[in-house]
């Protein structure tokens, strides 16, 4: 049976590299110790938030060239607090506070589960070609080689090696160049909506939104939960 796609490429964070404790749980958690009070929905919005400014949004891209060090984080910490739901004006004096709290005391685990190795080691035994296109700065081979993942693929590419970031569709056609094929015979996996799947889709990949949290309801592509269900998008 001929195969619908030659290559499956990958994010990396948040997709095949997980943080266990999740940041954003360990945020919400320290937001409503310093008495910042929000709901669900607002703990949702701000993720979302937090998605589409980490998709080279024009917001992290000012920031970058007005803040450096620890003065990013702390207006991270502002932005994403109003995100959270606190007032504009009461945000930034939350927000260093909040930015060391996370500099100092959060230390999660890296952590790739184990239904993703099984998913690579069968599509890599299936003959697809597999890489991983990220929006870091550099390249992160010897990272995959210490997670134990660097077999499984041909490729990886950061947007800094090529100077183009998701969603730019750009780093997608250099991540299909060194994959060897046409974007219609490529699949993209990823956890962010703005800069996966938008991304991918103007590149003319097939995009699959890795969402286990749902918190892209009104994704227009294929979805998934866990890596499991991810073959029956291949038949």
């Amino acid at each position: 049976m001929d195969k619908k796609f030659k290559a499956i490429l990958f994010d990396l964070d948040g997709t095949l590299r997980h943080h266990i404790p999740n940041s954003g749980d360990v945020f919400s958690a320290h937001a409503r110790e310093l008495g910042l009070r929000f709901s669900e929905e607002d703990k949702t919005r701000a993720e979302r938030w937090e998605h589409f400014y980490f998709a080279s949004s024009p917001e992290i891209r000012k920031d970058m060239n007005e803040f450096k060090g620890d003065a990013f984080w702390v207006n991270f910490c502002r932005r994403k607090l109003v995100a959270l739901g606190c007032n504009p004006k009461d945000a930034p004096r939350f927000s260093e506070p909040m930015s060391t709290y996370m500099r100092d005391q959060y230390k999660p685990e890296v952590h790739v589960f184990e239904e993703s190795r099984a998913l690579l080691t069968s599509l890599q035994n299936d003959g697809y070609i597999l890489g991983v296109i990220s929006n870091r700065d550099k390249p992160f081979h010897e990272e995959l080689k210490n997670l134990k993942l660097d077999l499984h693929f041909s490729f990886s590419l950061a947007g800094g090696e090529v100077n183009s970031f998701k969603p730019d569709p750009a780093i997608f056609e250099h991540g299909l160049k060194k994959a060897g094929v046409n974007a219609h015979e490529a699949m993209y996996v990823g956890d962010n909506y703005f800069a996966d799947i938008l991304g991918s889709h103007r590149a003319g990949l097939t995009p699959a939104l890795y969402d286990p949290g749902s918190l892209f309801p009104e994704a227009q592509c294929a979805v998934i939960k866990n890596f499991d269900e991810l073959h029956k998008l291949l038949t």
